[in-house]
């Protein structure tokens, strides 16, 4: 009887692992959203300018956010994000791993900057030389513009809020990342 109890109890254990595991891999996208394709991650390599974002706890009080995307030696992809933090005076810096969910030619991407935790990243509008992108992540929490400049000009920044509004955003409340300070 006992021993019974043992295994089911790790078996419970065992399967509660597996669970949080799969779900910590699983990614998803904003309903209505769609992911470019065809998409070409080497174009798409290099350094981002963060120009507005939803508030969230990683970025908070965050200005100067930079994302550089570059390729490891095993082909993953290496996200590096820096941004200032406005409170500390501080410089911060965090590194993770992109993956492809799914075909290398749809830009659909599961992030870890965390072992076994992964988010949702998803370029849904890039223009035709890879200078501009809006990137969401599992759900509305999540939204980028990105520029390879610190500038996004005024007619693709318009197209980027009636995209995002149009899945259901609410654009005003959009953060509109300075770029002041050179590292």
């Amino acid at each position: 009887m006992r021993k019974n109890l043992i295994i089911g109890s790790a078996a419970a254990v065992a399967a509660a692992g597996v669970m949080l595991y799969l779900k910590g891999r699983s990614v998803s996208i904003p309903r209505g959203a769609t992911p470019v394709q065809p998409f070409d991650l080497s174009r798409y390599l290099g350094t981002w300018y963060e120009i507005a974002r939803k508030d969230y706890r990683f970025e908070r009080n965050m200005s100067n956010v930079t994302a550089t995307y570059s390729l490891t030696p095993k082909g993953e992809v290496l996200v590096d994000n820096r941004g200032y933090d406005e409170a500390t005076g501080e410089w911060r810096e965090s590194t993770g791993k992109a993956k492809f969910v799914g075909d290398k030619t749809t830009a659909r991407f599961r992030v870890s900057f965390f072992p076994f935790i992964y988010a949702g990243y998803n370029v849904i509008d890039i223009d035709d030389d890879y200078q501009h992108a809006l990137v969401v992540g599992d759900n509305l929490d999540y939204i980028w513009f990105l520029s390879r400049t610190p500038e996004l000009p005024e007619s693709v920044r318009e197209r980027f809020m009636a995209k995002a509004e149009e899945l259901g955003y609410l654009i005003t409340s959009l953060i509109w990342t300075t770029h002041d300070r050179k590292a």
